[in-house]
């Protein structure tokens, strides 16, 4: 094979053909190269027919990974955070819970079934941007409408890929969660983009009320058809729920609804009193962002209201359910994110597969006497849950309803219904 090369233009376009050898009965390839115009950049230099690294993720700790865009561009600041799903990027795109944090898929490639506007769980993208391995150059997927980057880029949503997710996941293991600044502005330096990510906190921040509505509303939608595997408990009978909005996604508002409950939601500062008088059979108190600490006017509404009504808390829920019985919250090293935590269910000895997202867990031995903590994460051994019979509470750390899975937790929505009955037939 001998190659003819012109070395004036440093970017060739490659032809060839074929030329026959009797020493060997199979085809030898010679390589023409040509020059190919090249369109000037206003600096002066070639612009390349491929894109180049254009963004930047600078980390706290003083590492700066080069990587290329897409989506929106300019300066963004957020917790980095790992997620171990396999698939449901765009639920976790939509999942209020991530406000304030990049989120790094640790699965290599992203983007290959585009995005659709039946998967969503909010009305809008709340994370501060999305960092991933490789990004899909085509989709392929009966339902995709747009894709991931013109998603993203209508959002106003960062995105970078071609950057070492593996390497970043180790670091992120090692040393806890990070303070990132992504950027794609050239103007500004490693220096300055360091200097933010090491003068911004998410501790303490009230990143809830961004995310939560503004004013009641009643929710009617169920799971489609394909989603109706759990009927054991269901009677026919309907129950009100007022469902506390801390960031709620849709899924878990759709399967109250496939239990039969009729839910108003209010915005995470809705007063206690006034939920009282509503007269509910019950409240759920959802997911949201965050630090627990940092929105104690929600610890004292969970304080009004549990002990009169039957409540369920889910994450945030959770965690404010345990700081309103006295107990500590604190935050983890670098949280559990993904679709695939084992969970260990006390009260039938089941191992369940979960969907998790949360930095903060509850302190089980600072919890009262009387509750009983009812799920454990098997990977390091934390609270995923507890109940109070005597207070009428019950609580998961992770995602019950998980969209896109997995569903092993879904039954204890029927758990919830039974609270509600039991209550209702006391009344």
């Amino acid at each position: 094979m001998d190659f003819a090369l012109k070395t004036q233009n440093p970017l060739q376009l490659f032809s060839s053909y074929t030329k026959y050898s009797p020493k060997f009965s199979h085809k030898l390839f010679t390589i023409k190269c040509s020059s190919v115009s090249t369109e000037a950049t206003p600096s002066g230099s070639a612009k390349k027919p491929w894109k180049v690294s254009d963004a930047r993720l600078v980390l706290e700790d003083g590492s700066i990974w080069k990587a290329k865009s897409f989506g929106a561009s300019g300066t963004q600041v957020g917790e980095v955070v790992f997620n171990t799903s396999l698939t449901g990027y765009q639920e976790i795109l939509t999942d209020p819970s991530y406000a304030g944090q990049f989120v790094l898929m640790t699965n290599p490639h992203i983007g290959n079934t585009g995005v659709n506007f039946d998967d969503e769980e909010s009305a809008q993208c709340f994370l501060a941007g999305l960092v991933i391995r490789s990004l899909s150059p085509s989709t392929s997927n009966w339902r995709c409408k747009q894709t991931l980057d013109d998603y993203l880029a209508a959002r106003n949503i960062m995105g970078i890929y071609d950057v070492d997710t593996r390497a970043i996941t180790r670091r992120l293991r090692e040393d806890g969660s990070l303070i990132g600044v992504l950027s794609t502005e050239e103007l500004k330096t490693d220096e300055e983009l360091l200097k933010i990510s090491r003068s911004w906190n998410i501790v303490g921040v009230d990143l809830i009320s961004p995310v939560s509505c503004k004013a009641p509303y009643e929710w009617v939608d169920r799971t489609d058809s394909e989603f109706e595997f759990n009927t054991d408990g269901r009677k026919g009978e309907s129950f009100k729920v007022v469902a506390y909005d801390f960031g709620i996604k849709h899924n878990i508002l759709r399967r109250l609804a496939s239990y039969g409950c009729k839910i108003t939601v209010v915005p995470s500062k809705w007063p206690a009193s006034e939920i009282l008088k509503m007269k509910p059979d019950g409240v759920l108190f959802s997911n949201g962002p965050g630090d627990p600490s940092a929105i104690p006017y929600a610890v004292e509404t969970v304080k009004e209201i549990i002990g009169k009504l039957p409540v369920f808390g889910i994450c945030m829920g959770h965690q404010l359910l345990g700081q309103a019985l006295g107990g500590k919250t604190y935050k983890m090293k670098f949280g559990h994110h993904g679709g695939n935590h084992p969970v260990r269910n006390n009260l039938n000895g089941r191992v369940e597969i979960s969907a998790q997202n949360h930095n903060y867990a509850v302190d089980p031995a600072s919890l009262p006497e009387g509750v009983e903590v009812t799920h454990v994460n098997l990977n390091d051994g934390s609270c995923a849950g507890f109940a109070f019979p005597k207070r009428k509470l019950m609580s998961l750390q992770y995602h019950p309803e998980a969209s896109p899975g997995p569903h092993d937790s879904d039954t204890v929505f029927r758990d919830f219904i039974q609270l509600m009955r039991q209550a209702k037939q006391k009344a």
